[in-house]
């Protein structure tokens, strides 16, 4: 908590969002998330971002575990929201069936925002030499959450549906941004902030090369395209994204569906 105050007095001017997380099995366990939003937000925090979606709890009352329940998250988000002074988002797991129902529990407990996608389930490669994992401890492993550039287009297709299904709520997006050209797939989509991780925890300077690299884009390619605001661009290829039975197909005696082509085994009758 000394940390939000400390950053908050360097730079009052900017905004400070505090990522918190607790459980859900209980009153007392609702409790600590109010517990946590209130000293987060006395420091200092200008929003409150509940982690509904770590993929490394244990316990089924925490992390991504709410996140695949829509009934907890709507409980955890309402139990914050009824005593926050400051916007609550909301950042949901993308293991979920459908993460658009998840989204829709958060905004029904009051969400302002919700941020998405947190890290995606993965394991360690083995080794072919070895037949070891390649990162263990004592030779075992856990699944654990995989982000940085492969999940890029895993996100975006999260965002898409979500985007799609509440075009008028807020949204942040995660997953794969280490430069502008990155950051640009989300807000196209319709987000109106995107956060950056893997790519901060790879600068050496921890983070500030990142976020140069970042605006320097940003101004770059609103300037390239005439934009003056986010508002411009914002969302303006959301409709883009169609189902299967909208894309356009050749026509009937040019298309076979991958089949009587090159390459493919043919019936003799």
């Amino acid at each position: 908590m000394p940390r939000i105050a400390r950053i908050k007095k360097a730079h009052p001017a900017r905004i400070l969002v505090a990522s918190i997380m607790a459980g859900s099995g209980s009153d007392e366990e609702l409790r600590n998330w109010q517990t946590l939003a209130k000293a987060c937000q006395d420091e200092g925090a200008d929003a409150l971002e509940l982690n509904l979606s770590c993929p490394h709890m244990d316990r089924k009352d925490m992390g991504s575990n709410i996140g695949k329940d829509q009934g907890l998250i709507s409980i955890v988000t309402q139990a914050v929201a009824d005593i926050a002074r400051v916007p609550v988002w909301a950042k949901l797991t993308p293991s979920t069936t459908d993460i658009v129902l998840e989204a829709g529990g958060a905004f029904l407990g009051g969400a302002a925002a919700v941020s998405s996608s947190n890290t995606f389930p993965s394991l360690p490669l083995i080794d072919p030499a070895t037949l070891e994992f390649e990162m263990n401890v004592d030779g075992l492993v856990s699944s654990g959450g995989l982000g940085g550039p492969a999940i890029l287009p895993l996100s975006m297709a999260k965002m898409a549906q979500l985007t799609q299904a509440f075009p008028d709520k807020a949204f942040s997006g995660i997953g794969g941004v280490a430069e502008f050209a990155h950051a640009l797939n989300y807000f196209l989509l319709g987000c109106g902030t995107v956060q950056v991780c893997t790519a901060a925890m790879l600068d050496h300077a921890i983070g500030p090369n990142v976020i140069t690299q970042l605006t320097e884009g940003m101004r770059n390619t609103m300037d390239r395209h005439g934009w003056s605001s986010l508002d411009d661009f914002r969302g303006i290829r959301r409709d883009r994204v169609v189902t299967h039975s909208k894309i356009r197909r050749p026509d009937a005696k040019a298309y076979h569906g991958g089949y009587e082509s090159e390459g493919y085994a043919t019936s003799d009758r």
